[in-house]
């Protein structure tokens, strides 16, 4: 199993710093089981399945690649420590995507529980007294847009469902 690990911003720059290259990263071999839980991205080669515990508040967002493999993520509402926060898990997908080609990209959980923007800006993020925005119907068509944007696929690629609480197995 390979996890990707959480980005740490220093906000220390030590002048113009280049975007990382979208590179290939190595893929659990086929037909592995995997656990991907809250605020981790995980991958699995073909064949391979992923699940994603005790979803309740959360979303999974699961990338089919084009050679069978998928990279999951498991987007909690609230940040569990030392693991990524809503607004920086889809560039962590994103990385672990690299250059390979993405075939579909599905999306499940508690969607009326989440606003389009926790995929940019986290529930944690916003400063005492600031307004933090509240999902007043689900938004299917907002998340889709979003992640489709983040992950860089045509927003046609990206399907939302929503799914009971519990345990999501993605094979």
């Amino acid at each position: 199993m390979t996890q990707a690990q959480p980005a740490v911003a220093s906000g220390v720059s030590a002048g113009p710093v280049a975007a990382p290259a979208r590179t290939p990263v190595r893929v659990v071999p086929a037909a592995a089981s995997i656990r991907v839980s809250e605020g981790q991205v995980g991958e699995v080669g073909p064949g391979g399945s992923i699940t994603y515990p005790g979803v309740t508040s959360c979303l999974t967002v699961t990338v089919r690649l084009q050679d069978g493999g998928k990279v999951g993520a498991h987007a909690s509402l609230f940040q569990v420590p030392g693991e990524y926060r809503s607004d920086r898990i889809l560039a962590a997908v994103e990385q672990r995507i690299g250059a390979r080609h993405v075939r579909a990209v599905e999306v499940r959980g508690a969607v009326g529980a989440w606003h389009p923007s926790y995929f940019t800006k986290a529930v944690e993020s916003y400063a005492e007294g600031e307004q933090v925005p509240v999902p007043t119907a689900p938004d299917p068509g907002g998340l889709a847009a979003v992640v489709a944007g983040q992950l860089g696929v045509p927003r046609g690629m990206v399907t939302v469902e929503d799914v009971p609480d519990g345990d999501q197995t993605v094979t």
